[in-house]
């Protein structure tokens, strides 16, 4: 199965739904391989950027749990690049 290699970005509004968003990433921890987090704007809004390497399936799992969770926004930018189970690494074209 191919893993693609991409960024999900999190926005947090409300900090009273931070408990579930952390458990959601802690199931997903096989797919994270960086996080970095900081507050921004005067608003105290709260961001949390994802570096991850997955399938599209774990990826949209993981994003769609967020997605689901009021006061919280999520965005993803998912590579063209691809590596599949062999260890190969290839381009791939526009899906």
């Amino acid at each position: 199965m191919e893993k693609r290699i991409g960024s999900v970005l999190i926005i947090i509004r409300d900090k009273c739904h931070v408990t579930e968003l952390n458990a959601i990433l802690s199931s997903h921890c096989d797919i994270i391989c960086g996080r970095m987090g900081l507050k921004a704007g005067p608003q105290a809004v709260s961001i949390i950027s994802l570096i991850i390497c997955g399938t599209t399936d774990r990826i949209g799992s993981l994003t769609g749990k967020i997605g689901k969770i009021k006061g919280l926004e999520v965005k993803s930018v998912l590579s063209k690049y691809t590596e599949t189970e062999g260890g190969e690494k290839n381009e791939i074209t526009e899906h």
